[in-house]
């Protein structure tokens, strides 16, 4: 183990663990998140219909993609998705002005990224033990 690989899976983790628990905090008010969300996009320019398949399958992609990156399983497809959902994350957010929100989504989505670019130290992880 180097030090860079060590560095890696500690900073794969915590974003891993951040993203399960949003899943996994969602996942049993399925339908109450969902209306809460189609509920409160009511004010912006985007569509019931565009929301509601969003706000039901947005807990499952968290879930997925809290595994892979706490698993370092398909690490480089799951830093990709992370930036494709914070991508409509922020699209939502700044139709609604919650710029709050918009800063925190973008750090998620520098965060990814950065993971994205140091993957060749990704060693600790299923994705290492199957590339050795």
């Amino acid at each position: 183990m180097t030090r860079e690989s060590t560095t890696y899976l500690l900073a794969r983790l915590p974003i891993g663990m951040s993203l399960l628990g949003h899943g996994i905090q969602r996942l049993p008010i399925l339908a109450k998140f969902s209306s809460g969300m189609v509920n409160g996009f009511g004010k912006s320019f985007i569509p019931s219909a565009l929301v509601l398949p969003f706000s039901l399958a947005l807990p499952f992609v968290e879930l997925l993609l809290g595994i892979l990156l706490l698993l370092g399983l398909c690490t480089r497809f799951a830093t990709v998705l992370g930036v494709i959902t914070m991508m409509a994350l922020i699209f939502g957010s700044t139709s609604l002005g919650q710029w709050d929100a918009v800063f925190i989504q973008l750090m998620y989505s520098a965060y990814l990224a950065l993971l994205y670019y140091f993957s060749p130290y990704n060693t600790i992880s299923i994705d290492g033990w199957r590339n050795k």
